[in-house]
């Protein structure tokens, strides 16, 4: 049996509410399939599996809210068969085998004084889920189940007896950009104050890049075209792979370096706030697979509908405020990554190149690293690399 859980959505999230399952029991599921819509502080989540079996029992009922590590739903693996009855409704543990045609329990007559109790009134778990959901008092559910327990039936019936309540005024945008913000605050104080940053920038001549990009862009029709963007997200990941030090977790007291580069890409959002999700693979991908990835994501973050992986595994994140006319920025790292990358905006300056004076355009690229993982010195020669890859476009295609 296979435990699916709630996973981790980034460092400022620490649960969601089940929106909607797209699977049922029975079901085969497979590696990589949506499931599940979890919504949180800043999107609709689409939850997938990394596991393949078949759908065993929902665990979580739509509508609740539940933290990270939840057990959502459990699998049976390929061949396995269930060998004990759902946890949706179990029995009590101390209680005997009901038989199969068990009459319900006595109902006290009125006025009567009622036994006292054998033991202590048992409810099972789903029951109990469901009565909160529906918001229905347990202890005025009578228990039809195993000696007096209370089922999903009872709670169900109850629920359709008692006075229709109120809707709950759905949340407003306010209230939604007020938790966003509360969350990110959360993430950003753990990052602070557990993380031990170091800061370092490096002046980027763009000239290079810039005339090879326009070059490219030249023999491609408006829609097949890449932004200078996707050429600092290359040299980001090429150097990340080159510096392992700066792409991976710090877990455990201890660095995990990541096995692949997933580059996470600061998106702000319309309503406020911002996300960062990955860009899966970055290093190994071709120019114009990422400025479609880059778009992609980009629609899909501001439309509020990301994949959990895309929210969960990112090795490292750069941030690119240079199109909101800010020269320099120094980010703040999202745990448990230990770097993050920031480009402020091109702008013309006048340099010295091989004795000669040259305007040219330049923009500042700056690292934001863990000394938990790494020093300065190596934080520059990773700085160094991205600067070395912008000032050879030609590797960024390959």
């Amino acid at each position: 049996m296979i435990e699916f859980t709630m996973p981790a959505l980034g460092s400022d999230m620490d649960e969601g509410t089940l929106n909607e399952w797209l699977v049922k029991p029975g079901d085969k599921v497979t590696r990589g399939q949506i499931v599940a819509i979890i919504e949180t502080t800043k999107a609709a989540v689409e939850i997938e599996c990394w596991q393949e079996g078949t759908v065993a029992e929902l665990v979580v009922p739509v509508g609740e809210t539940v933290e990270v590590g939840t057990v959502l739903a459990t699998l049976l693996e390929p061949g396995e068969r269930p060998t004990s009855q759902p946890r949706k409704r179990p029995l009590p543990s101390a209680a005997p085998a009901a038989p199969a045609a068990r009459p319900p329990a006595p109902r006290v007559a009125a006025g009567a004084t009622p036994p006292a109790p054998a033991h202590r009134r048992w409810v099972s778990p789903a029951a109990r889920r469901l009565a909160q959901s529906l918001h229905v008092d347990l202890d005025a559910v009578s228990g039809t189940g195993p000696q007096g327990a209370v089922t999903i039936n009872d709670v169900e019936h109850a629920a359709a007896v008692k006075p229709a309540e109120q809707p709950k005024a759905k949340p407003t945008a306010a209230d939604r950009s007020a938790l966003m913000r509360k969350s990110i605050a959360a993430a950003m104080s753990r990052s602070k104050r557990e993380i031990p940053h170091y800061y370092l920038a490096d002046e980027i001549i763009m000239e290079k890049s810039l005339t090879w990009l326009t070059a490219r862009n030249a023999q491609r029709s408006i829609t097949e075209r890449v932004l200078p963007a996707v050429l600092l997200l290359k040299a980001v990941a090429l150097a990340a792979q080159r510096y392992g030090e700066f792409n991976g977790f710090w877990r455990d007291n201890g660095f995990e370096p990541a096995t692949g580069v997933h580059v996470g890409v600061g998106i702000s959002l319309r309503g406020g706030g911002l996300v960062a999700p990955a860009i899966h693979d970055v290093a190994d991908k071709k120019l114009d697979e990422l400025m479609g990835n880059l778009t992609d994501l980009v629609a899909r973050a501001r439309a509020g509908s990301l994949r959990s992986s895309e929210m969960s595994d990112p090795t490292i994140t750069v941030t690119n405020l240079g199109d909101q006319g800010v020269d320099t920025v120094f980010g703040v790292i999202y745990p448990p990554q230990v770097a993050i990358v920031g480009f402020g905006k091109p702008t013309q300056r006048v340099c010295v190149i091989d004795g000669g004076i040259h305007v040219v355009t330049a923009l500042q690229g700056t690292l934001a690293a863990d000394h938990r993982a790494s020093d300065g010195h190596r934080g520059a020669l990773f700085l160094t690399a991205i600067n070395e890859f912008l000032q050879q476009p030609d590797l960024l295609e390959k």
